[in-house]
């Protein structure tokens, strides 16, 4: 059976209704947090939160996570300091144990941005920023590989060529491995990273099933380059009902339907999970169905 749906996987059915989570496997939920990011990954040992959304939807985060349970995030990753991936950060040190946080060392003003220094200043928390090539130990075998920000991509500042700063441009990047099943997990990453990191990493170093699509599923990510490298089956959008940005941008999914990417939206889907025993995978929306850019 582990044989067969394993190679259902690898075929490209993302639904293998056969795959049932258990204790010892992995779970991945893009929450439904608005227009921001949070994603929730739990291991057989640790609960990991990667970003924490924006201020004004800290309840649909805290709800999200006090229906799974959560009494304790093992790591915290921001993956850049914007208010829609670091604002909820606040309530989440309030209501919960805070292991380690980790984030890229891109300083910033906003004081929401201090106040969270300040808290793991005062509260002694274990503090790392991120670089290519850092690994992170997400336990029962799950590992994530970080493959941007470089140390000079900070030093830059996320300087574009007209002067002004975009912080997106130094988000973290992570592959997460857990036995055959990868998921790439990218912030607001945009293109200009993207081609960066395309120069530094190849092949198997990059290849996933599943792709959190950057910047919230905007034109000025995931480009064509990227998506041949890292060849996703599904792309999972994390965006606002109603949003005036337009996410998912009809290039983004013009660029889908080329590749025959399925692609989940929170806005449409609500929680999106992802559930692995490390060969096959399952995705599984809260509501609705996918986007369904497959040949039949």
């Amino acid at each position: 059976m582990a044989l067969l749906l394993a190679v259902l996987a690898l075929a490209g059915c993302a639904q293998t209704p056969q795959l049932k989570q258990s204790a010892d496997g992995l779970t991945v939920k893009v929450l439904d947090v608005g227009q921001g990011d949070a994603i929730l990954i739990r291991t057989a040992e640790q609960n990991i939160l990667i970003d924490a959304g924006d201020t004004d939807e800290v309840k649909k985060l805290k709800a999200a996570l006090d229906q799974e349970g959560i009494k304790t995030v093992d790591k915290l990753i921001i993956t850049h300091p914007h208010r829609d991936h670091l604002g909820g950060s606040a309530m989440v040190f309030k209501n919960y144990e805070v292991k380690a946080v980790y984030d890229n060392g891109q300083l910033a003003t906003p004081k929401f941005y201090r106040d969270y220094l300040k808290t793991i200043r005062d509260r002694n928390i274990p503090y790392k920023a991120l670089r290519d090539g850092d690994t992170l130990d997400f336990g029962g075998g799950a590992v994530f590989t970080v493959l941007s920000p470089t140390e000079e991509m900070i030093a830059e500042g996320g300087h574009m060529p007209d002067g002004k700063i975009n912080l997106n441009l130094n988000s973290i990047v992570g592959r997460l491995t857990y036995g055959s099943f990868a998921m790439m997990f990218t912030g607001d990453a945009e293109k200009p990273t993207e081609e960066k990191l395309l120069k530094r990493h190849r092949g198997d170093d990059l290849r996933c099933q599943v792709l959190k699509a950057g910047h919230h599923g905007s034109k000025t990510s995931s480009g064509a380059r990227f998506l041949q490298a890292v060849q996703p089956e599904i792309a999972l959008i994390s965006c606002g009902k109603g949003n005036s940005y337009h996410h998912p941008h009809p290039s983004l999914r013009r660029n889908y339907e080329k590749r025959h990417i399925d692609f989940y939206r929170t806005d449409v889907n609500g929680t999106i999970t992802v559930v692995s025993d490390g060969a096959a995978y399952r995705v599984t929306p809260e509501r609705g169905e996918k986007n369904s850019n497959k040949e039949n």
